[in-house]
């Protein structure tokens, strides 16, 4: 197989025909023999071909791992930090929902960032993680205001009425909510998740639709002035 490509020509040709697969760049010019590098060209070509193919069947494909994101990077896919949408920013390695959750509301606040530090402090992350995800990151300001979206919907106060009606729950996942709030205010979407045992669709369509103040405490009446 040495010095061929791993997809047969007749199959890339037909691929790239049906719209399936980019065409295939221009090879570069041959590696001087025993530099030890053409080795590793011939593997990235096969890994970001394998890429290409399978973001041609899955375009909202998720990238596992750094290496990914580089070969991603090659194909031409970037993010727009300030006008990515919350499923863009779940197709980033280490990037789980309640992290595009505290994004999506930053972002809502009018939020933009100009720079991977900025974004690693904003998200509370280290930045050798938003360092994996630099070669697809591009961090051109935002100059029209985003569309507004409906405002989040406080979940450590809402009536149970509110949260049946804005988010669909039925009586007994109200309720269920209710008893979990009652014990303790919910902190973020994370938290909520695990007290209600929620799956990974229902978290992901929660993203950005709440805001999670501290619900007030019960007001106690003044104190009665003793008779002298």
């Amino acid at each position: 197989m040495a010095g061929r490509h791993w997809l047969d020509p007749l199959a890339r040709h037909l691929l790239e025909a049906t719209g399936q697969l980019p065409p295939l760049s221009p090879r570069p010019e041959a590696t001087p023999a025993g530099s030890g590098d053409a080795g590793l060209g011939a593997e990235e070509a096969v890994e970001r071909e394998l890429l290409a193919l399978k973001l041609a069947l899955n375009p909202a494909l998720r990238f596992q791992d750094g290496a990914e994101v580089r070969q991603a990077a090659a194909l031409g896919w970037s993010l727009e930090v300030n006008r990515a949408e919350a499923g863009d920013w779940l197709r980033l390695p280490g990037c789980p929902p309640e992290l595009v959750d505290r994004l999506v509301r930053l972002q809502g606040e009018g939020q933009q960032w100009s720079g991977p530090r900025e974004l690693a402090a904003a998200l509370r992350v280290p930045p050798a993680r938003v360092g994996t995800w630099l070669p697809v990151l591009r961090f051109r300001r935002r100059h029209h205001p985003r569309p507004v979206p409906p405002p989040p919907l406080a979940i450590n106060q809402a009536s149970e009425r509110l949260l049946q009606e804005r988010l669909g729950l039925g009586p007994e996942r109200s309720r269920w909510l209710l008893r979990e709030r009652a014990r303790e205010p919910f902190r973020d979407l994370a938290d909520l998740q695990r007290r209600l045992e929620l799956s990974p669709g229902q978290v992901e369509r929660w993203i950005g639709r709440f805001r999670y103040d501290a619900a007030p405490g019960p007001v106690l009446p003044p104190a009665r002035r003793r008779a002298r």
